[in-house]
């Protein structure tokens, strides 16, 4: 309960904000109104739904001056059709309305006890009939149902990538990844689990009876009006099925190169390689590192009317109006290889192979950069230079990486300061030290393209935490870039027996970044931290 001088205190901001008190205490706020805000918007942005009435949603809030919060309030009315009305409340009565949040999950696990304990108490022999019959009943279970979609939807609200219910002795996790790392989200109790799975594995058309393998499958849930597509995963472990959910928005906007991370040198080299009429893009990265995103970008910029450009993905991430994209099917014989067979019969201007895996995938590719075609694809390799030697190893005859390759370029994807919390922090002489010795080997006419960044003083940057990044001190991700473009000089290197030594050091004569040097501007502009820069670029070294 708020104490006398903490409402004394809020109604004196209200008058000064014009806008109504609202006391909390000991109100219970309906179930259906909470539906309407979810427990993460609640607590991050610190307010919460107390009443609606028609499309009218009363809102308390802690900080109504907070910018931030007001645009996610405008944000979530806007998706669940209701008009804020806003009162400021006491941060005491948000803390008792969140409890009631928290209530609500409680009784959903209880709910679901009840059915779980039928599996339970069922003879060995007739689980698996009982399995079957559950299952027929999890689909007009309230209760189960309603614990699944709140899960989907709070995953989906917190820009979340993946979702993880793990099985463990005592206890059932469900962990989201956001922005690369892994949160802990709620742990429900472990006789529900069966349900859960197998409300997914119903979802997803996979078989609810066979737990001693994984299974793979996917479906789509419509959530606020948008349509969300689920790939999901089970795999067995010694609690039970473990069910890991990627979640894919086909219809998020797709990013420009600015919004990726792409800047200077490295933003001019990609606009000036997607200009030439035929030859390979290649983006390489471990898995995770945005490469898909990357493809996207360049695809939007090339998609005119005037061309034809076929995909082949596993999966389509993002639909592309305009672009004949195909999904293959390793399972019957369409492969990155065949269809690429194919899709040089559909007369293409521009293809998009979502992997180059083999041999015969990395020969077709080539083919079809020296005979007019412009290709996109990925590698896995530490950075830019590995991509000439990894085609070489994967038969491509050297002589023909200058002419087929235009450019090859490596990326990580790090973590960005939270922008309400960072503040300049202590550099110590040898972290300036290192950071002037790094960028010291930038090349003279690169240099040029950051003098805005390299004539100020050294400075790095952390973030605490703060409301704004739910205490975690970043929000969002970036990625660091290291580009390599074909050049008359490079193209007598790799035609001489390719070496990563050769091609790194001809590479940045001509102004190439690194990672690491890319990582260290990004650094000094307060975008990121060099923590994360040197925990990205370590293997890449």
């Amino acid at each position: 309960m708020a104490s006398i001088n903490e409402i004394k205190n809020v109604e004196e901001r209200a008058a000064q904000l014009n806008v109504p008190f609202a006391s909390l205490a000991g109100k219970t706020i309906a179930v259906d109104v909470l539906k309407e805000i979810s427990e993460e918007a609640a607590s991050f942005y610190q307010f919460v739904p107390i009443e609606k009435k028609g499309n009218i949603l009363q809102v308390g809030m802690v900080n109504p001056d907070d910018l931030k919060a007001m645009q996610a309030l405008n944000f979530i009315a806007k998706r669940h059709n209701f008009e804020p009305k806003i009162s400021i409340i006491t941060a005491s009565d948000l803390k008792n309305v969140l409890v009631q949040y928290r209530t609500l999950k409680e009784e959903v696990a209880t709910a679901l006890r009840e059915l779980q304990e039928e599996l339970i108490e069922a003879k060995p022999e007739a689980r698996r009939s009982k399995a079957q019959e559950v299952a027929e009943r999890v689909m007009a279970e309230a209760p189960i149902t309603k614990i699944v979609a709140v899960m989907l939807r709070h995953a989906q609200e917190g820009m979340a990538s993946d979702i993880h219910i793990e099985p463990e002795e005592n206890e059932v996790r469900i962990r989201f990844r956001v922005d690369g790392i892994l949160y802990t989200s709620i742990i429900l109790p472990r006789n529900i689990h069966s349900s859960v799975a197998t409300r997914i594995k119903i979802l997803s058309n996979l078989k609810i009876d066979e737990t001693r393998i994984p299974q793979d499958g996917r479906f789509h849930s419509v959530i606020d009006g948008k349509k969300i597509d689920f790939r999901v995963s089970t795999f067995p472990t010694s609690f039970g099925e473990k069910v890991v959910l990627r979640l894919l928005d086909p219809t998020i906007g797709l990013l420009n190169f600015e919004q990726l991370g792409l800047s200077g040198y490295n933003l001019k080299v990609m606009q000036e390689g997607i200009k030439r009429p035929f030859g390979m893009i290649l983006i390489t990265g471990p898995t995770g590192s945005g490469k898909t995103t990357t493809l996207y970008a360049i695809l939007n910029v090339l998609n005119e009317s005037g061309v034809n450009i076929v995909s082949l993905e596993d999966p389509i991430e993002y639909n592309v109006e305009g672009i004949s994209q195909s999904q293959i099917k390793p399972e019957i014989g369409y492969t990155f290889a065949s269809g690429l067979r194919s899709i040089l019969r559909q007369d293409p201007d521009i293809i998009m192979v979502g992997e180059i895996r083999d041999e015969e995938t990395a020969d077709l590719a080539t083919h079809s950069a020296l005979t007019g075609h412009i290709v996109l694809s990925t590698l896995h390799t530490n950075n830019a230079i590995g991509v000439i030697p990894r085609l070489v190893d994967m038969g491509v005859s050297g002589f023909l990486l200058p002419s087929a390759v235009n450019i090859a370029m490596a990326q990580r994807l790090v973590r960005r300061l939270c922008p309400q919390c960072k503040k300049e922090a202590d550099t110590s002489p040898k972290v300036k030290e290192m950071i002037e010795k790094e960028l010291a080997q930038i090349s003279e006419q690169t240099r040029k393209e950051y003098l805005d960044i390299l004539n100020k003083e050294i400075k790095i940057w952390e973030a605490p935490g703060c409301k704004f990044c739910a205490g975690k001190g970043t929000k969002g991700r970036i990625a660091i870039f290291e580009t390599l473009h074909m050049t008359p000089q490079l193209d007598r290197i790799i035609i001489e027996g390719p070496t990563e030594t050769k091609i790194l050091e001809e590479s940045r004569r001509q102004g190439m970044l690194t990672m690491r040097q890319d990582g260290f501007l990004k650094v000094l502009q307060g975008i990121i931290s060099l923590e994360e820069v040197l925990e990205a670029v370590e293997e890449a070294q």
